[in-house]
């Protein structure tokens, strides 16, 4: 039996919760900048429609709280750490990212905003940035993001993004070149995991915006 989906639509040509993939394709199939997300129950789908997308798009999403023993699983993040998260403004499309010391909230670097990003981009551009901040310094410290694609795409060493390259976004895209670039070059012995927020909170390098 094939488990129900819901699917949001953020920015489309209507937006709202649609209950198939078919509906919701009519709304952002060939629009540009469209923003959307599936969901396992109507009830996040909702949470989800009446939020910002930014809470949602490219993170982990929990469908309930976790139990004592997957918090015991998690453990607790490593504190002398640097925390990297990015910020996308759904209205303007501007985008921005930092990183921070875990323990102490420090701000280590902050980049930005950019025009017409998403937050897939400033999440792996942060990540990158604190390895070579790293590299540069001589720090062999763990990095968390709360974004599992911009991990992914730091360890395959491709920014996997459709959003389209042009006049208005030069100088995100020089920087994401300059990433791949580094990425392809360079050798660093730091982790970089996953920030997980329903066990931790928000990540420490969070812009506070939700």
């Amino acid at each position: 039996m094939v488990k129900a989906k819901y699917y949001v639509v953020w920015k489309g040509r209507t937006t709202g919760i649609f209950e198939n993939w078919d509906d919701c394709n009519k709304q952002i199939h060939g629009y540009h900048g469209a923003v959307y997300k599936s969901f396992k129950t109507r009830q996040l789908a909702e949470q989800a429609f009446n939020s910002s997308s930014k809470k949602f798009i490219g993170k982990d999403v929990y469908e309930a709280e976790l139990t004592e023993e997957q918090l015991k699983l998690i453990g607790d993040p490593i504190l002398e750490s640097i925390s990297v998260d990015g910020a996308w403004n759904t209205k303007t499309g501007m985008v921005e990212y930092k990183g921070v010391h875990t323990k102490t909230k420090k701000e280590l670097f902050k980049q930005g905003p950019f025009e017409n990003g998403t937050n897939n981009i400033v999440e792996f551009l942060g990540i990158v940035h604190a390895l070579a901040y790293c590299k540069q310094n001589k720090l062999d410290l763990p990095i968390y993001s709360d974004s599992r694609n911009a991990i992914n795409w730091v360890r395959d060493k491709e920014a996997r993004t459709n959003h389209d390259r042009n006049d208005t976004n030069t100088k995100l895209f020089e920087l994401i070149d300059r990433a791949i670039a580094w990425l392809n070059t360079n050798e660093y012995p730091n982790k970089v995991l996953k920030w997980e927020t329903k066990a931790w909170g928000e990540n420490p390098a969070d812009f506070g915006r939700k």
